[in-house]
C-alpha cells in the first residue's frame, strides 16, 4: 500500500534544483559526492538511493550504466525526479520507491529489494540520515541487501560548521548558530517542518560498525559557505572559486575532513563473498 502521507518537502520540490542543484555551489559539492559514487560503483551494478531528491546523483549513475533503485520520503520530489529521468531517458535505469526512512526499523525496505540479488551497495546524499535520531537499524537492515564488501556512502550535515556558526551569531542569530549542538532541532522546510539530528562521524561510525567498515571520511564544503548560503557565491565568484579549489587540498585531512556544512562518510559491508 503506498504511504500517501504529505511530506514537508513536497512543497519545495518544484524550485528545489534551481535553489540547490543548479547553483554553483551545489554543482561545486556534488562533484565531490560524484567522485566517490563513481569510485563505489560501476556498469552493470545495482545500487540503492536513499532519499534521492530530485535525482541528480541517480541520473548521475544510470549515464554511467548503473541501475539505481531511488527512493524519498516525498512523493513531490519522487514526482521531479521521474519527470526529469523520463526527459533524460533514463526512466528504463531508475526505479522510484516512496520510502520514509524513519520507517525502515519497522517496515524494512521495498520487496524489490529484499526478493532481489544483493545490491552493490547503497548511498544517501545531502542529509536524509539526518532525520534520523538513530541510523543502528538502518545499518541492520541495509546490510541484509547489500553483498558483502559493498559499499554505502553517506553526506551528513556534521555537528560542528564553524561558518554557520560564525556567519549566524554574527547576523545576531544565536538560536541558528549554536542549532547544531542540539538534538532533534525543528527546521522550517518550505510550509512544514522536520526534525534534524547532527551526528558525529564518531557517532556514525558507532551505528555501522557491528556490520559495515568505516573507509574513510571526506569534508564537502569546508570553506564554502553552507547550503542554505550559497546565494553569496555570486557575489564573489573568484574568491569561492579560490577557496573551492582550497577544499581540495583539505578535504581528506582532520579535522577538516569533518568541521564544516557537510562530511561524507564511506564504509564497507563487513564478510567475504
Amino acid at each position: 500500500m503506498v504511504d500517501a502521507r504529505p511530506h514537508a518537502f513536497d512543497g519545495v520540490a518544484p524550485r528545489y534544483d534551481a535553489a540547490f542543484t543548479d547553483q554553483q555551489l551545489g554543482v561545486w559539492l556534488r562533484e565531490v559526492v560524484w567522485r566517490e559514487l563513481d569510485c563505489a560503483f560501476a556498469t552493470g551494478d545495482t545500487a540503492l538511493d536513499l532519499g534521492c531528491g530530485t535525482g541528480a546523483d541517480a541520473r548521475h549513475l544510470a549515464e554511467r550504466g548503473v541501475q539505481v533503485i531511488a527512493t524519498d520520503a516525498s512523493t513531490g520530489m519522487l514526482d521531479v525526479a521521474r519527470h526529469r529521468a523520463e526527459l533524460a531517458g533514463l526512466a528504463d535505469r531508475i526505479s522510484f520507491y516512496r520510502l520514509d526512512l524513519r520507517d525502515v526499523g519497522a517496515i524494512g525496505l521495498p520487496t524489490a529489494l529484499t526478493d532481489s540479488e544483493p545490491l552493490a551497495g547503497a548511498y544517501s546524499d545531502f542529509g536524509p540520515l539526518n532525520c534520523l535520531p538513530d541510523r543502528r537499524a538502518l545499518a541492520t537492515t541495509l546490510a541484509r541487501v547489500i553483498r558483502p564488501g559493498g559499499s554505502f556512502v553517506a553526506v551528513v550535515m556534521g555537528s560542528l560548521c564553524p561558518w554557520e556558526t560564525f556567519w549566524y551569531a554574527f547576523h545576531g542569530h544565536p538560536r541558528t548558530a549554536i542549532r547544531r549542538f542540539r538534538s532533534g532541532v525543528r527546521s522550517q522546510v518550505g510550509d512544514g517542518i522536520v526534525r534534524v539530528w547532527y551526528p558525529s562521524p564518531r557517532r556514525l561510525r558507532a551505528e555501522f560498525a557491528p556490520v559495515f567498515e568505516h573507509v574513510r571520511t571526506i569534508g564537502v564544503g569546508i570553506t564554502l559557505p553552507p547550503s542554505n548560503l550559497g546565494h553569496l557565491i555570486p557575489k564573489a565568484p573568484r574568491l569561492f572559486a579560490a577557496t573551492n579549489a582550497l577544499d581540495e587540498r583539505l578535504r581528506r585531512h582532520r579535522p577538516f575532513n569533518w568541521l564544516n556544512d557537510h562530511y561524507m562518510i564511506v564504509f564497507r559491508r563487513r564478510g567475504t563473498e
